[in-house]
Formats: structure tokens, sequence, C-alpha cells
């Protein structure tokens, strides 16, 4: 698959160190032992579910608290165990992994669980549905094992994590169909001017230091608007800022 690529910037919560969570206790991890990053494994192949176990568990900084064979057992044990990633298949029966990341991304009281999508198939249909459900990065099932792993640890920091052709190709999405009326959102009111320059050249599918050249911009600079773009228009990471730009009007198509 050739690597992946970090999008967005990580704002861990007060008290809670990046790749983990905070105990259920209101514990702080003891010092010099950094809380491990927990996963939950959802996909209806149980060889598979075995498989990707075995190689978490072995990972140094890394462990599994569940598996699920369906979307909804996925929904039910994310609640349970509060993991800091899901390891999400698309194609599941009853409730597929699509569905099951929108439940999970709705729900207020996990809002602190990542998704990591996998599936077989490379299609644009099912990248752009789950960046939209919410999920935080898009893998493909024949991804190298320690390409998986540093998947999980970079969705789990909160940064989102596509394959290297992914923005591009959400971006060819939006303009290969038909124009249709921009939907207001209300959070845009609240974005300066520069915050809507530099969402504008993410749109457009260019790096952070693209971005800075553009505008004259130090890297932190961009760094610091890109975040204040997360937060402000409730973003989980940057390829949804694609995809809010181009659904709240702030960029067409005819304009890339």
């Amino acid at each position: 698959m050739g690597g992946v690529e970090r999008v967005g910037d990580t704002d861990a919560a007060p008290g809670v160190a990046p790749g983990g969570t905070a105990d259920p206790a209101g514990n702080a991890p003891h010092a010099g032992e950094p809380r491990p990053t927990t996963v939950l494994i959802a996909d209806d192949q149980a060889l598979l579910r075995g498989s990707f176990r075995v190689l978490i568990d072995a990972a140094p900084g890394l462990t599994t608290v569940g598996e699920a064979a369906d979307g909804a057992r996925a929904v039910d044990l994310a609640r349970r165990e509060r993991p800091d990633v899901v390891l999400m298949d698309v194609r599941m029966p009853e409730v597929d992994g699509i569905e099951a990341t929108r439940r999970i991304c709705a729900d207020p009281d996990l809002a602190g669980v990542r998704i990591l999508m996998l599936t077989m198939f490379d299609l644009d249909t099912y990248v752009y549905a789950a960046l939209r459900a919410g999920a935080g990065g898009f893998l493909l099932k024949d991804a190298a094992p320690a390409e998986l792993l540093d998947a999980i640890r970079v969705v789990a920091a909160g940064d989102g994590l596509l394959a290297p052709s992914v923005t591009r190709r959400l971006i060819a999405e939006f303009a290969r169909a038909p124009e249709v009326p921009a939907s207001p959102r209300a959070e845009l009111d609240g974005v300066t001017q520069r915050e809507r320059d530099v969402l504008v050249l993410i749109a457009r599918g260019l790096s952070n230091a693209e971005i800075g050249a553009r505008l004259h911009l130090s890297h932190g600079t961009v760094k610091t608007h890109v975040g204040h773009l997360l937060r402000k228009l409730g973003a989980r990471d940057r390829a949804q800022l694609v995809i809010i730009a181009y659904e709240g009007g702030v960029v067409t198509a005819a304009q890339r």
C-alpha cells in the first residue's frame, strides 16, 4: 500500500498521555508506566480477529480488550470497554462497520473512542461513507503488520490517518458529483477569515507545509489554525474538514 500519512493535530485531554486514556476509576497512570493503548477488534472472520489480536497483544504499548463479529456487538463492547481504538471491518452482518462507526461517533459518552476502518475493498464509496460517519482512519487489509500497528497508534493519538491517495480521491469524489446547493453550517460563522483561507487550502488537498508556504505562515501557526478549525467545526480530523468545506459551500468542485 505504500505507507500512510497523518492528518490533523493532536489535542490530548488533560491528564491523558498521548495514545492512552484516563483510568475508568479516575486514577492517573503511574509515573514511568504509560497506559497501553486499548484496541477493540470488530471483524466477522474469526481467523482475522485472532490474527489481529496476536499481532496487537505482542506489540509494545498495545493491548486488545475484546472482539466483535458484527457491528451491533462492536457498539455494545465499545460502550462497555471504552477502547482507545476500534479496528472496524466495513462489511459485517446485520449492522455493518459504517453504521457501527456512525453510532459510536454519535454517542457523546464515546467521544474519546477512535475508529480505524479496515476493508479488502479500495472503493471511493466506502472511503467517503466511512469518513463521513466519523472514522479517524482507513486502511486496506493487505497493509503490512508494522503499518497496521503504526496506524493504530496514530489514530489513538487523535490524528487522522489515511492511505496516501485517499484525500485526493475524496476531493475527486466531490468533483465527480453533480453540483448541489450548499448546506448552510452555522459553525462556519465562527470561523475567522484566516481560518477560512486555511480551510480552503485543506479542501484542495494541501499539506500544512504547503499551506504555510502559500499563506506565508509558520508551520506552528498553520497547526494552530487547523486545531481551531477542528474544534470550531466539530471535525475529528482533516478529512472531515474537507467534507465540511465542500458541503458548506466554502469550496466547490469548480474551484479546485
